[in-house]
């Protein structure tokens, strides 16, 4: 029979408490018969350590009655050796066979919660959900301090629908943002990211602000939060909305691109992702004369959106070649990765409005950024955070990789 034990080291941590533990073990061994390692999880939180590793040893043939109890006092005395010697405490227990080896149902997952800050209602509210649709939180780790704080829980037993659906009224309730993904090599092999820009890469909505310019800005903002709620169709939208900015002169455009006020974290997101080898790219419901010179300064490898007419000098109130509209966003989103060899499922698109709602869909990762209700609930995980860059803890990435991403001063 297996004989397991679990070995529990705590206390200030300091260079060799392990080497020291495994040093030890490996002297049990040799006493009586092979140790091998099942397990280990280390963890140091503010200085302090935690440290559980798993041994077992499988008893040769021929050996003696009472081999378990005297392995186990084996490690009792290593414990409390390597306690005295370390200046840690040492915990012994015997790990019992039963049901060690059997699989929780369902698909691991990674469970991130967001805020800034994160209270301590929204980790319990969401440990409670997890264990009410039978998870288990096998392990805790903060992902960032800043601008947001952030964990990322992994969970096992419990399936993403189920998950999503406990933990949304957790994020409600609390304020907190939590996000759902799947664990496994797809995560954290992403390397394409699609943004939408009116209120998403940068803040508010650029039709809007030329509406303003045409005396019409009223007119036009309802018919926009019509169409950003998905209660009218964006193609016919956006040709009224157009026509609406008949006569205005061309240099408009340049003035509304100049006052332009990209999210916090906007740069930070694309920088770093572009410095872990990512494609950067914009997908648009605007004008390219918006969005052209924008991708330009920002450094982006794509984008698309829809072309204002111009005639001797003014905006004539028209289109021009095909419009970018909810479907075209998503085969944007197709052509751009086709054209840089990148399956679907490793891409990520962004956005808030319901023209977005295939391209989320598409993506193998759809984030509604500070989206309208309707588009929150479609979208993969939602971020109701100020910061674009809070995208790169859903995906995993922790602050001090996106701290080493930044260029040094020798680089800019």
């Amino acid at each position: 029979m297996t004989s397991r034990a679990l070995l529990t080291v705590t206390g200030v941590d300091r260079p060799g408490v392990t080497a020291r533990l495994f040093a030890a073990l490996a002297e049990v061994g040799g006493d009586l018969v092979p140790v091998e390692v099942v397990d280990v999880e280390q963890v140091v939180v503010h200085g302090q350590l935690v440290l559980g590793v798993v041994v077992g040893t499988r008893p040769a043939e021929g050996s003696r009655p009472g081999e378990e109890a005297r392995f186990l006092a084996a490690l009792g005395r290593l414990a409390a050796e390597v306690g005295r010697a370390s200046g840690v405490q040492v915990q012994v227990e015997s790990v019992c066979d039963a049901g060690r080896d059997a699989a929780p149902a369902g698909r691991s997952h990674h469970v991130i919660v967001l805020g800034r800050p994160v209270p301590p209602e929204a980790v319990a509210g969401a440990a409670a959900a997890i264990a009410g649709i039978g998870g288990n939180i096998d392990a805790i780790r903060r992902l960032s301090d800043y601008p947001v704080t952030s964990f990322e829980l992994t969970v096992s037993g419990a399936e993403a629908t189920g998950l999503r659906s406990a933990l949304a009224s957790v994020a409600a309730t609390t304020g907190a943002d939590i996000a759902v993904e799947q664990v496994g090599l797809t995560r954290r092999s992403k390397r394409l990211i699609v943004l939408d820009v009116d209120s998403t890469l940068v803040r508010g909505e650029v039709i809007d602000e030329l509406a303003a310019r045409a005396g019409r800005a009223a007119e036009v903002a309802r018919i926009t939060a019509a169409a950003m709620n998905g209660e009218l169709d964006f193609a016919e939208s956006l040709r009224a909305r157009v026509a609406a900015l008949a006569g205005l002169p061309v240099e408009v455009l340049d003035e509304v691109r100049e006052h332009l006020v990209l999210t916090p974290g906007a740069r930070t997101l694309i920088r770093t992702l572009k410095r872990l080898g990512f494609r950067c790219g914009i997908v648009s419901g605007g004008f390219t004369q918006i969005t052209d010179p924008l991708a330009e300064q920002l450094g982006l490898d794509f984008a698309a959106a829809n072309t204002l007419e111009v005639a001797d000098g003014r905006l004539t109130g028209g289109l021009v070649g095909e419009i970018v509209d909810r479907a075209g966003k998503a085969h944007a989103l197709v052509r751009f990765a086709e054209q840089h060899g990148i399956p679907l499922e490793q891409t990520v698109a962004v956005g808030d409005g319901a023209n977005d709602l295939d391209m989320l869909g598409l993506a193998g990762l759809g984030i509604a950024f500070n989206a309208k209700p309707y588009v929150r609930e479609q979208a993969h995980t939602a971020l109701n955070q100020p910061y674009l860059d809070a995208v790169l803890q859903v995906l995993g990435f922790t602050r001090e990789e996106v701290l080493d991403a930044v260029p040094t001063s020798s680089s800019r």
